[in-house]
Order: structure tokens, then sequence, then C-alpha cells
């Protein structure tokens, strides 16, 4: 998971130095594997101005500009298409090393000095593509270093999660445990929903015929949405966690995702037949072709996202081309759900799609985040997409899921921990994460109330080691363990083995030591009796190969299968046994 400095900072005040910031997340159990400075030693990249640009004598796909930089006029020769006299442009001057290593020296080119380069987003790391040079605001200052003008300074931070920890799949849920390390308040983005008067159960329905693989389905209509580019911020940050920019609704749905945790799919509604959504089972071989233009064929375990006729996405995983946001798409159905982290795990790996989706359906997403975040994505898209909401939100949620609630004993986190702590403490440490605790049944107890976003805590364990990482593991005192050595007298089974395995070695053998399983056949190839109980074998449901089928009955073909090999070697003297 990739996270910025900044934008953690956006939902919980701290003071921590970047540094200092992934000491404590790596010590809190969340692994920091990067921290990378967005912008750093770039400040030689400043804003200037175009004086005049002229083409070049020798060259027509050149011009050859004159750049104020705030201090100096200098000249350059720039080959990109999209300036012109007056832009405000982001200029390297000589001795600029940009990133990759790329060094700006003074140079020539086609016989006319260059000092320095006009810069295009890529060459400085702020986009994957880029058709020309950066234009900035006019009102920006001369001379000051662009990334500090446009306000891009960060810091990118690579966290190595854990599986069990599907709840800091979101910048959301890194800032959380940054509250709890110094004891802020989360501040969750609160999005404001302005509604039309048309009704959204008067266009769509939604139906669930597989409540097992599909518990939850939430969707919402924007109609009137211009797709068109994302604004600069959301570009930028998309590209600071490594997401490329596609258009404002699909970013729109990347970004919530990124924030909340939570994925989301938008359909383009005029491509859902009969207007509706059905979740259920594919049909075994039916043929599906997804958004990266691949054709999968389904099998029956695979759940689907479908309209009135035919399916439309890959549940948890990948959207279809049939339903895909067009340049000319003005109707979204906006998406969010829940889908049992099993059944979508299967359908990944089954059609070799690990995607951002799968990964967090995987893993178990926050069932109670769909509306929340549904509703930030729809806020979004009718902002950015000039869109109109419709009113009410379509919530299918036929078996809504227990939260389940723990006994949390306090002789028992002493014990386990051995450190001081009073049941005060523990409260306090368990609700800094978000969990609901209250007053167990004894003195001595807690009751803890479990959040949908920790799946990963299901017993009094779990508890106790939040209560470990969050007490400081730093702070737990070191001990050395403690263990007993009893000396008895082996069972006669084993002195026999011993006193055989030394009496064979004595003779020049060696001892063999072959696998526990073995092909269907190998008792066959015996020949033994059709009611000999050797041929009652125990078969294994998930066998590695054909050779390791079956629990062995008899030690003789895994003998014979060793002889046979070393004879293939041309290994001719051989004295071998097996106990």
């Amino acid at each position: 998971m990739i996270v910025t400095y900044n934008w953690l900072k956006e939902f919980v005040d701290f003071d921590y130095s970047p540094d200092e910031l992934c000491h404590r997340l790596t010590m809190a159990g969340l692994e920091v594997d990067a921290l990378e400075e967005i912008g750093g030693g770039l400040d030689s990249v400043v804003v200037a101005k175009l004086e005049s640009v002229e083409k070049h004598p020798d060259a027509d796909k050149l011009t050859v500009c004159q750049v104020n930089n705030g201090t100096e006029t200098v000249q350059v020769v720039c080959g990109a298409p999209n300036h012109k006299t007056g832009d405000i442009v982001a200029f390297a001057q000589v001795g600029s090393v940009l990133p990759g290593d790329f060094n700006i020296k003074r140079s020539k080119s086609r016989g006319q000095v260059s000092m320095g380069m006009l810069c295009s987003g890529k060459e400085l790391a702020l986009s994957e593509e880029s058709a020309g040079i950066m234009i900035l605001s006019p009102d920006l200052e001369l001379g000051q270093p662009v990334f500090d003008a446009l306000e891009l300074k960060d810091f990118m931070i690579e966290i190595g999660l854990t599986p069990n920890r599907p709840d800091c799949l979101s910048v959301v849920g890194v800032a959380r445990e940054v509250a709890a390390m110094c004891d802020q308040k989360l501040k969750l983005p609160t999005p404001q929903i302005t509604e039309s008067a048309e009704k959204i159960e008067n266009q769509t329905s939604v139906a669930i015929e597989d409540a097992e693989y599909c518990p939850r389905y939430a969707a919402r209509m924007i109609k009137g949405v211009k797709i068109g580019p994302s604004p600069d911020w959301m570009v930028r940050r998309l590209e600071a966690v490594g997401m490329r920019s596609i258009n404002n609704v699909v970013d729109v749905t990347n970004y919530v995702m990124l924030e909340l945790g939570h994925p989301m799919h938008a359909f383009d509604f005029r491509f859902l037949e009969e207007g509706r959504i059905v979740v259920k089972r594919a049909q075994q071989g039916e043929k599906f072709t997804t958004l990266d233009d691949q054709e999968h064929e389904m099998i029956a375990e695979d759940l689907m996202i479908c309209d009135g006729k035919k399916p439309v996405a890959m549940a948890g995983v990948m959207g279809g081309q049939n339903s895909e946001v067009q340049d000319d798409t003005e109707t979204i159905l906006l998406e969010a759900a829940y889908f049992k982290p099993t059944a979508i795990r299967r359908t990944s790996k089954r059609h070799g799609l690990h995607t951002e989706s799968s990964h967090r359906f995987e893993r178990g997403a926050d069932i109670d985040m769909i509306l929340v975040a549904l509703d930030r994505a729809a806020s979004l898209i009718a902002e950015l997409g000039q869109g109109g909401i419709l009113a009410g939100v379509i919530d299918n949620y036929p078996q809504p899921l227990q939260t389940p609630v723990l006994d949390l004993s306090l002789a028992k986190v002493q014990a386990l921990l051995d450190i001081p702590v009073d049941l005060q403490t523990v409260q306090v440490l368990l609700e800094s994460i978000g969990l609901q605790v209250e007053d167990g049944r004894s003195a001595d107890q807690l009751q803890v109330t479990v959040p949908s976003f920790r799946p990963d805590i299901e017993r009094e364990v779990d508890l106790i080691e939040e209560v470990a990482r969050l007490y400081g593991y730093d702070d737990i005192p070191v001990t050395m363990p403690v263990g007993t050595v009893d000396a008895v007298v082996p069972p006669k089974r084993q002195q026999v083995q011993t006193i055989l395995r030394n009496s064979i070695v004595a003779c020049g053998f060696s001892e063999a030591m072959n696998y526990s399983f073995y092909s269907v056949d190998a008792v066959e190839k015996l020949g033994v009796a059709a009611d000999d109980p050797r041929r009652e074998q125990v078969k294994i449901l998930n066998p590695l190969s054909e050779d390791q089928a079956v629990m062995r009955t008899s030690l003789v073909p895994s003998l014979l299968e060793t002889v046979s090999r070393n004879l293939a070697y041309r290994s001719n003297d051989l004295r071998l046994f097996e106990l």
C-alpha cells in the first residue's frame, strides 16, 4: 500500500517527521518498505516565463525561446509543440538533475545555444505520459521552485502490509493507526450530497440471486455527466501513489478506493439492458471480455454482475468492455458492494487477474463502508462531471452480517504480555483504533465489539496482540524463555528402533527416508492379492503429483523406486533400509 505524507495529514493532525512517522508505523506492525521524497532535489526547476518563442532557423520542429527565470533571461531550444510567447512554464536550469539521473547542461542544438530545458510532467516524474511541456498558471511567482509553487512537495510511503490487515489498504486506514499513535481524532470525509427530484428506484433496480457470495450491493445514479480529464490535484495525487489517470469518472472511483479502501465500479447506464442489475453465478462455459480486452471462459463458481440479459462485470475483479464508461457517457450507475473473500480469490486466481479491486476484496473489505464510499464517489463525480445525483440510494442487504463481540480478560493480557496495564489502559488503547469497548461480565473483563473493518480480529488473543502493538513493542520487557529438560527412559518401541537402526548401519546399509505417499498403482506392481489390506489406500484430496496421490500402506514400493532411480544413474552398490 502506498500513501503520501500530506494525504495522511488531511485525516489526522500529527507532528511526526516523515522518518519518525515511518519508524512508528513499522513498530506498530505496518512495516515501511520505502520512503521517497516527491520533488526532492528539484529546487533548481523554477517557474519561468517565455518572453519570446521563435522558429529555429535550421530546424522545422524546434523553437528558440527567451526564458525569464525571475533573475535573468536565457535562451533555450525546445522541441515541444504546445508553447507560445507569454506562457508560464517549468524551467530546469543548467546544473539541475531530473528524475532518472538526467543532468541538464549548457548545450548547442543546430548551432543555437540552449541554457536549460523546458520540462514536461513526465520529465519531472509527475505523470507517466505527456504530450508537451507543462503550462502553468499565470499567477505563479517567477523564480519560485515549481514543486513549491504547485504545492507538490510530499513524501511517498510504501507499506508492506501482511494479508491480515485489509483495513490499512486505504489512506484512512493508515491514518487511523497514526491517530492512535499520537492520541488524535480521525477526521473522516463527510460527503455533501445534493439530490435531484428524480428517484433512482424509478430508473433501475438491483437483485441479488446469490446472497452467500454477495451479501450486500448498493448503487447510486448520476445523470448529465460530462466525461473529461480530472483536475490537476486528483491527477497528481493518483500518480503519486502509482496510479494512472484515465478520466474524471474512473479516476474518482480509484481515488475513493485508495482513500476509503472500498473498490467501486461505474457503468454506462445506456449499455445495461432492461436498465437493471442482477448479481448471480456465471453460466458454465460462457465467454466474457474484461476491460483489458481479454476474453475469459467462466465457470459456474464465478460470481458475475449482470444486467437483464448478459454479464457486465466479473464481480470484485474487473468490469467488462460492454458497459465501460465512454467519452460520450452521460448517465452513470455507480456500484459499491461486498463480496465473499474466498469467492473473489478463487475467481481472480483462476483467470489470472489480480487487480487493485480483487486485492482488497480477497482480504475482506469493510461492509459498513459501502454507503460512505458510494456517497463520497457520487458527490465527487457530480462535482467534477457537472452531473445531477438522483434521489435515494439502492441498498440491497438481505442478510446483515453479525458484528462479533469478544470477551477480554485482563489477567490473560498480563500473563501473555507481562506488562503492568489496567483495564482502563487496555480500553483506551483498543478504542483508539475504533473498537467499541464496554464493561465485561466480571470485574477484570472487557467486552469488545469488533468493527467490520477489522475482519482479522476473531479471538481474544487477537485483541491481546492489538494491546501489545499499541502499548509499544519497545516498552514490553525482554525476558529469556525458561524451559526444563526432563530425563526420561525412551519407550520400548524407540529402543527397538534404535537397536535395529544401529545394527543395520553397522552392516554397511544406509537408511532411506522416502515420502509417505506414492502412486495409486504402486501396490498393484507388487502383485498382492485382491483382498490384501495394503490395497485399502487413503487418497489425497490435493496431491502434488500423480506419484504422490495416496498414502502408502507398504514401504516396499518406495524402496524399489529408490533402487530403480539409483540403478538408472549406474549406482549399483546399494544397501538400503527404511523403518
